[in-house]
C-alpha cells in the first residue's frame, strides 16, 4: 500500500498541472456554443433543401477559394464553420454571407481553447502527452479508490480544503475525489480512446480497434480530380433520399486527389452531433459511391460513437452539462492543488530542542 501511495503521489505531481489544464479548457468548451457572440449565431437551424443547397452552392461557387469542409449549423449555434487551409477558417450564416475569418486559430478563443484542449498548443507531441495524462488519470481514480478506503470512516464531503495547510488539502484531495471518481472514470478513459484507440478493448474486447478502423475507413479506390463545379444539388438531394430524417452535417472535399467528396449525416438516434451516417462521392462526377448507415455499424463502432458525446456532453442536455461542469471543475482543483502541495508545501516548523537545565548544588 505503501509503494501505491507512492505512486500516487509521485505520478500527481508530474502530471496533475496536465489534468488540471485540461479540465479547465474542457469546462469551457461545454459551453463553447453558447459563449460564441457573433451574428446570426443564435439562428434557428435550417435543414430545408432549397436553402441549404443555395448556401452551399454560394460558398462553393469559387472554385480558387473554395473551403475544404463545411460544418453546418447546428441547434445550438446558427453559423456554418468554413475550413480555409491549415488554421484558417470563418463563420458564415446560413444563407452563405461570410460573418468572420481567421487565418490563425489564435485568433478565435474557442479555436484556441480547442487546441490547448486537445493538442495542448503543441500538436502531434501535445495530443501524446494528453494520452498519457489520460492513462495517468485512470490510474489516479483506480489507487484513489482504492488508497481512501482506508480512511473512509473519515469521510466529509465539502467543496474547498477548510483551509490551505497540507493535511486538509489532502483530506479534501481524498473524499473529493472518491465523490466524482465514477464520473472522472468515464471522462478518462473514453478522453483516453480517442488519442489511443487500442485502449478501447479494455471494454469492447481485443478485437475492437481493428473493426472501429474498418467502420470509418473510406472507399480506396481511386477517382478523377476534382470537377470544377460539382453538382452539390444532387449529392445532397441523394443523401437526403437514402436517409431522409437525417441532418445534412459536414461536407468534406478530397485532401487528396483521387480521393472522394465526403458527406457525413446524423440520424435522430445517432449521439454524435456530427453523425457518423456518411456518404461518399466521385469527385469528378458525383456518383454515388458508398452509402454508409452508422446505425447498421458493428456492436463495437456503435459504442465508440457514444465515447466523444459522454465526454463533452452532448447529450443529456442541459442537466448533464451541469454535471460534467461540476467534474471539470473538480478536476481542475484535484490537479492544481495536488502539484501544490507536491512541489511547494511548506515544511513543518522545527520542534525546539529542550534544553537540560542543570541546577547547582547548594
Amino acid at each position: 500500500m505503501k509503494t501505491l501511495d507512492l505512486l500516487h503521489r509521485w505520478t500527481g505531481g508530474l502530471i496533475g498541472l496536465v489534468l488540471a489544464v485540461l479540465g479547465l479548457s474542457g469546462t469551457l468548451l461545454l459551453h463553447r456554443d453558447a459563449w460564441i457572440s457573433l451574428p446570426h449565431a443564435s439562428d434557428e437551424q435550417v435543414q430545408e433543401t432549397a436553402r441549404l443547397i443555395a448556401a452551399t452552392e454560394r460558398l462553393m461557387a469559387d472554385p480558387a477559394n473554395r473551403p475544404g469542409s463545411i460544418v453546418f449549423a447546428s441547434d445550438s449555434l446558427g453559423l456554418n464553420r468554413l475550413s480555409l487551409g491549415k488554421e484558417a477558417g470563418a463563420y458564415a450564416d446560413q444563407t452563405g454571407n461570410i460573418i468572420t475569418q481567421w487565418s490563425d486559430g489564435w485568433q478565435r478563443p474557442e479555436l484556441f481553447l480547442f487546441d490547448l484542449h486537445h493538442h495542448l498548443l503543441s500538436g502531434e507531441t501535445g495530443e501524446t502527452l494528453i494520452g498519457i495524462a489520460g492513462l495517468c488519470g485512470l490510474f489516479f481514480v483506480i489507487s484513489g479508490s482504492i488508497l481512501w478506503w482506508r480512511t473512509r470512516r473519515t469521510f466529509r464531503f465539502r467543496l474547498f480544503p477548510t483551509r490551505f495547510s497540507r493535511p486538509a488539502i489532502l483530506w479534501h484531495h481524498r473524499d473529493l475525489g472518491i465523490v466524482f471518481a465514477p464520473l472522472l472514470l468515464l471522462v478518462m478513459f473514453t478522453g483516453t480512446t480517442m488519442i489511443f484507440r487500442p485502449v478501447t478493448a479494455l471494454v469492447l474486447g481485443l478485437s475492437a480497434p481493428a473493426t472501429i478502423e474498418a467502420s470509418f475507413k473510406p472507399p480506396e479506390a481511386t477517382y478523377g480530380p476534382l470537377a470544377k463545379n460539382p453538382d452539390w444539388a444532387a449529392m445532397i438531394g441523394t443523401a437526403w433520399q437514402r436517409f431522409p430524417d437525417a441532418e445534412i452535417r459536414i461536407l468534406s472535399l478530397p485532401r487528396e486527389p483521387g480521393k472522394p467528396i465526403t458527406l457525413r449525416m446524423k440520424q435522430p438516434e445517432e449521439w454524435l452531433p456530427n453523425g457518423r451516417t456518411t456518404l461518399w462521392f466521385a469527385p469528378d462526377t458525383g456518383q454515388l459511391i458508398e452509402a454508409r448507415d452508422a446505425l447498421k455499424l458493428p456492436g463495437a463502432a456503435q459504442a465508440f460513437n457514444t465515447f466523444y458525446p459522454l465526454h463533452a456532453a452532448k447529450v443529456g442536455g442541459l442537466p448533464y452539462r451541469l454535471v460534467m461542469t461540476l467534474v471539470g471543475l473538480a478536476l481542475s482543483l484535484l490537479g492544481s492543488l495536488t502539484v501544490w502541495t507536491f512541489w511547494f508545501r511548506r515544511k513543518p516548523p522545527r520542534r525546539p530542542v529542550p534544553v537540560k537545565v542543570t541546577v547547582p548544588a547548594e
